[in-house]
This record gives C-alpha cells, structure tokens and sequence, in this order.
C-alpha cells in the first residue's frame, strides 16, 4: 500500500506541476488578449447582469441560479484552509500571485461560460446539457469527441472519489469534531470502520442525510438550495472578515507592502523560511486555480444550464465567480492572516491559522470566533458537495444519455461516499481526487486554446450590435 500511495504521489506531482499551472496561466493570458482584456471594463456590467435574469430564455435555471451553484462548487474549504497553506509554505507573497492567476482566470471563466451556452444541447423538456465535453465534440469536430469523453470520465471520478465527496466531508466532521470534541472524549467503535469521535459519527449521518435530500431532487433542487446558502455563507463571511480588518486598519498598510515585498523578495521578508520566488508564485497560482477552478472546466457545466440568449452575456455572468471566489474572499483571508500574523505563529498549519487570525483580530470571544468560522467552513464544504454531484451527473450523463437507472444509482453511490468519508483516512483516495481533479485541465485547456478565435468573435460581434453597454 505505501509502494502504491508513493507512485500516485509522484503522479499526482506531475500533474499538478509547473506544465499545468503554466498552461492555465498561458492559456488566461491568451484568452485575455483576445477578448482585450473583458474582464477590467466589462466587470461593472457582468456585476449588474449577475442579478438580471432573462426570463425569456432556453435554459433549466436562471443565470443568477447557475452562477450560484458553481459558485457551491468553488467556495470551498479551500477558501479558508487553502489559503492558510499557500500564505504558510509560500509566504505572503503567495497571496500577490493567486490574485495574478485569478486575474486571468477570469477570461478564462468568461470563455468557459460563453463556450457551454453555445455549444448546449436543450432538447424538447428543456433540458440543458453541456460543458466542455459538447464544445469539443461540437466545436473541435467529431473527431475529437474521444477527448470529450475523456473529459467526462475524469469529471466522474473526481466528484466520486473525493475532490465533491470524501474531502469536503472531512472539512466538515473535522471542524465540528474539532469543536466540540477536540480531546475526543466521547469515542464510539463502528465495525470495519474503527473507533470515531461520536461527534465525526453525527456528524457523518447528518451531512449525509441533508446531501440526500437535495441531491435526490437533481439540478433544480440544487439550484434552489444553491441560490440560499452561497449568497449567505458569501455575505456572512465577508462581513466577518471585513469587520476583522476594520478592527485592524491601521495595520493593513504595512501588510499589503509585505505582500507585494514577499512576492519578488520572499527572503527579505520570511527571513529565510521561503527564499525563492518561484515558491511564492507556484504556491499562489496552483491555490488560485485550486480555489475559483478557472481552467479545470467545471463551472460551464453549470453555466449551460442557465436561462439565456445570449452566450456572451452568460460568459460575464459565469466570469464573476473567479472575481468573487479568488479576488473578493481569498483575498480576504490572505489579509486576515498577514494582517494578524497569523502565518509566523510556530506550530500553526491548514485552519489552524486562520482559526488564529479570528480569534485574535476579531473583538470577540475566542470560542465565538472559533465557532463562526467553523459554520463558514460547514457551509463552504457542503455547497461543494452539491455543487459536484451536479458536475459529475453531468459528465455520467454525457457518456451514458439520460438513462434515469445508473443516474439515480449513482446518486445513491455519491451520497454513499459522503456517509463513510469522514471514516476513510487512507491519503491515497485523496490523492487519486486531486489527479482526476487536475486531468480535467488538459482536456478542457486544449479545447479553450482551439476555440479561442470563437470566442474573439462571439465577444466582438456581440458588443458591435450593442455598442451602448461598451
């Protein structure tokens, strides 16, 4: 088993190393180009059309629906836990870079977005599918429906095996198991699968439970329950740490000249700990593609759902997720976290450190604070939960049609995989998510590439009929 666990290990290196990451970047960086940088000038009017739905267009949900539940899918733990790692192993400077990648990963998004409108197929119930796999089967030629089905398979297996199920309900027990349990006091003996807090056992049952509920009742009842819970857990959030840094005004000069320092001077201002650049900006870029998924293809799955006309207009809307995701609430935390000097505290790693910032930058009682962040962080595991059920029934679909058997099976084999998550403790399974996770990227990156002149054109015909939104 360790033989096996070290091979996917380096597997999971190479994947996600520096090839992909520089792909990604490439890859926003030429699609900002062809789009003349969309995403600086059109920002304010892909804001406004995020609330504006178009009620008269084909589609299952509305785009404000749509965008929520991708968002579901990429305000995760990683928002608070991922942030924490990148800041701790790569410096402050790790912050600077993620907000670099997330700035490109918004033309990215856009061209997700524009793509899956497109390229959707409705038929006669009105029922939405698509995503990379159907702009590369559809836009790339038939010829290349091969690589769209490679794209589908990886999207299964990694909502399955752990990036939708087994990681974020361990965020989930962990957190709650942490908080109310943190000596593990109170343990209970489950056969096969061994001796667990009673906390992380409730815990378990009650996520499962809820999943179950939503889940059952497919992309409409996730849509609804998306439309909730991300605009509150966003807000609440938000408040939270902006309440933080108010509290902490006077020291948020000086954090954001560190940031800026850490990311072309790492040495001079860790003192040694990380002395290279290109630590800071591998450890920022691969969180900000990590956290907002911009290039992974995802989020199309959703965007194609949404009631629209127009693709361009669903391509702004689905471009304000990496802009709210990354920009906006990682943002947020990095500050939080330099802010307080959370990150050189000895001893600190993944939530611990933001833990710390809340405790000691909010005007709180350390137990309060501690709380609050451990409801973000069970809100932000759970969305992802549903947000990934959804991204993979679509990838299972697009291989095997609408056959209602394997895709109700499967939804009882996913919320399986919640239930006995938190009990699963082997890493391999976490690393074998993390691969299929990162293999989407190259299906999906190749496609984006290809389609870019698509993209240019749809973009530049769009706002030449309608020159008063330039």
């Amino acid at each position: 088993m360790e033989q096996f666990t070290a091979i996917i290990g380096r597997i999971d290196d190479i994947v996600w190393g520096v090839p992909l990451m520089a792909i990604i970047l490439l890859g926003g960086l030429l699609l900002t180009i062809r789009v003349k940088c969309l995403q600086t000038h059109k920002l304010p009017l892909a804001l406004k059309w995020m609330f504006q739905n178009e009620d008269d267009g084909e589609g299952e949900i509305s785009s404000f629906a749509a965008l929520c539940t991708a968002l579901s899918a990429t305000i995760g733990t990683g928002n608070i836990v991922g942030v924490a790692t990148a800041v701790f192993t790569g410096g402050p400077g790790a912050l600077f870079w993620m907000i670099v990648a997330a700035f490109f990963g918004m033309a990215t998004k856009y061209s997700e977005g524009l793509l899956a409108v497109k390229y959707r197929v409705i038929d006669e119930n009105n029922h939405s599918l698509g995503g990379p796999f159907y702009y590369i089967e559809k836009g790339m030629g038939k010829n290349w429906k091969w690589l769209a089905k490679l794209f589908a398979f990886f999207g299964i297996c990694a909502g399955l095996l752990g990036i939708g199920t087994i990681t974020q309900v361990n965020g989930i027990t962990s957190a709650a198991q942490g908080f109310f349990d943190p000596e593990k006091a109170h343990m209970v003996t489950l056969p096969i699968l061994g001796t667990h807090s009673i906390v992380t056992v409730i815990a378990a049952i009650v996520v499962a439970g809820f999943t179950a509920l939503v889940v059952i009742g497919g992309v409409k009842r996730i849509a609804r329950v998306s439309e909730i819970i991300v605009p509150f857990m966003a807000i609440l959030y938000f408040v939270v740490v902006i309440i933080l840094i108010i509290c902490n005004i006077t020291a948020v000069p000086a954090a954001i000249v560190t940031i800026v320092k850490a990311a072309f001077d790492p040495m001079a201002v860790t003192g040694g700990v990380v002395g290279s650049m290109i630590v800071a900006m591998q450890k920022g870029v691969a969180r900000g593609i990590f956290s907002n998924e911009a290039g992974l293809g995802s989020a199309p799955i959703a965007a194609a759902a949404a009631k629209t006309n127009e693709c361009v207009r669903q391509g702004l809307v689905s471009m304000t997720g990496t802009f709210i995701d990354t920009i906006v609430i990682c943002t947020l935390t990095g500050l939080s976290i330099v802010v307080t000097g959370a990150w050189q505290v000895e001893g600190l790693e993944g939530v611990q450190i933001t833990t710390y910032a809340f405790q000691h930058g909010l005007p709180l009682p350390a137990g309060l604070s501690a709380f609050i962040l451990m409801l973000c962080l069970v809100f932000f595991a759970f969305t992802t939960i549903l947000g990934w059920d959804y991204y993979s029934e679509r990838c299972l679909e697009y291989l095997v049609g609408n056959n209602k058997t394997v895709l109700t099976t499967y939804r009882w084999l996913y919320i399986l995989a919640v239930l006995i998550g938190p009990f699963l403790t082997v890493s391999a399974v976490w690393t074998l998510a993390d691969i299929f996770n990162g293999l989407m990227a190259f299906p999906n990156m190749i496609a984006l590439f290809v389609l870019s002149g698509v993209v240019a054109k749809e973009t530049k015909d769009f706002f030449d009929k309608k020159k008063h939104l330039v």
